[in-house]
């Protein structure tokens, strides 16, 4: 039986005049797309309302129906590759690929990849992610397994935007009326008596075995401030803390997690660092209780995996978050995450923010995300 692709056929991925070249190759492209935020969404780097993502698009010219996807979509103010030419470097990674007239899967050395993708982690992961499809028969399938067939969701928690005390709060019982059991903050924009103060009304109406609490400061506190603050956050009885201090801060930081008194979790702090050799010594130097793991900040699946590999032998726990990619990206990462089978709640929930996402079987019930198989894969309309 022959795939056919699941986009509809006025989506711009489908020109059959796109492609010139000889046939019985494999072929990349990309597609640009802009994604507009729901709302403000408040970082620790300022107020975003829209993402620019590029979709790669794989196929076999010898097998031109079936069409392999992957997104790239660096992350402003954070990401190795938020660089003004990243089009342009784009535009050479896949005419790269092209002159090497891949003639199947097989024959995309990742070692290959991994080098012409240095500093560009996010088109590691989308080039990773496309390969994957098209092997799959382009049917958006990256890993089979229990979650995209339907049988089981993934527990994630509900992620509370920086804002104003009124507006988080709003945020917290909107999550809390979903279904979440688990609830991460971003904190580090308004007073810390006030991020206090939400906290304390969370904990003063749910206990930590009814409700866990995350924050995630982005490297909000100063190294002399961040022991005080630790001690008064953990009266809270927080799961964790995320990057507690600027990232680059590797005594200071070592210190904290020697001791602290909640657990810490490196998030910042892993991007950039490439060698496994380096991975490991950080981990090891720094010893946190956890690390959180972004695959297009990091530099895809493969690395991720090494990530959580080296973790796992430093008896370091961690978890998998998505980075503001569109419905692309995120069915991706939940459909690796899913390959861990994590009983830990993950960082997945971001497909929701944009007005112009690309409709997909991804959905969100009762603090889990689940895949509906029957359901569609549709282009994003404005």
């Amino acid at each position: 039986m022959t795939l056919r692709p699941v986009l509809p056929a006025n989506s711009p991925f489908l020109s059959p005049t796109h492609f010139s070249v000889a046939q019985n190759q494999l072929q990349l492209d990309y597609q640009s797309h802009r994604l507009r935020f729901r709302f403000e969404a408040g970082t620790s780097r300022g107020v975003l309302t829209d993402h620019p993502v590029y979709y790669l698009q794989l196929v076999d010219l010898a097998n031109p129906g079936p069409m392999g996807l992957g997104e790239a979509a660096p992350l402003k103010g954070l990401s190795v590759d938020d660089r003004p030419d990243f089009a342009k470097r784009l535009d050479q990674f896949c005419a790269a690929f092209n002159a090497e007239r891949f003639a199947e899967l097989a024959d995309v050395d990742p070692l290959w990849l991994q080098k012409q993708t240095i500093g560009l982690p996010s088109v590691r992961f989308a080039t990773e992610t496309a390969l994957l499809d098209l092997s799959h028969g382009g049917q958006k399938i990256i890993c089979p397994n229990f979650f995209v067939r339907g049988e089981r969701g993934l527990p994630i928690n509900g992620l509370v935007w920086m804002g104003s005390q009124a507006d988080m709060r709003q945020q917290i019982e909107e999550k809390l009326a979903s279904g979440y059991r688990c609830l991460k903050l971003k904190i580090g924009a308004i007073d810390f008596e006030q991020e206090l103060a939400l906290l304390h009304d969370i904990r003063r109406r749910f206990s930590a075995a009814q409700i866990t609490l995350r924050v995630d400061a982005n490297g909000a506190f100063a190294p002399a401030d961040a022991p005080e603050k630790l001690a008064a956050l953990a009266q809270f009885e927080l799961h964790s803390i995320e990057q507690p201090i600027r990232a680059g801060q590797l005594a200071a930081l070592a210190a904290l997690c020697a001791a602290p008194p909640l657990p810490i979790a490196l998030d910042e702090e892993l991007i950039g660092i490439q060698a496994r050799r380096d991975r490991y010594e950080l981990l090891a130097h720094i010893r946190p209780q956890f690390i959180v793991l972004k695959p297009t900040l990091l530099g895809g699946l493969a690395d991720t995996a090494e990530w959580i590999e080296l973790a796992t032998q430093l008896g370091i726990g961690w978890w998998i978050t998505s980075a503001l990619e569109s419905n692309i990206g995120l069915n991706a990462i939940c459909q690796f995450t899913a390959q861990y089978d994590p009983v830990m709640p993950q960082g997945l929930g971001t497909g929701q923010l944009y007005h112009n996402n690309y409709a997909s079987p991804l959905r969100i019930h009762e603090g889990e995300i689940l895949y509906g198989p029957a359901e569609a894969w549709t282009w994003p309309t404005e």
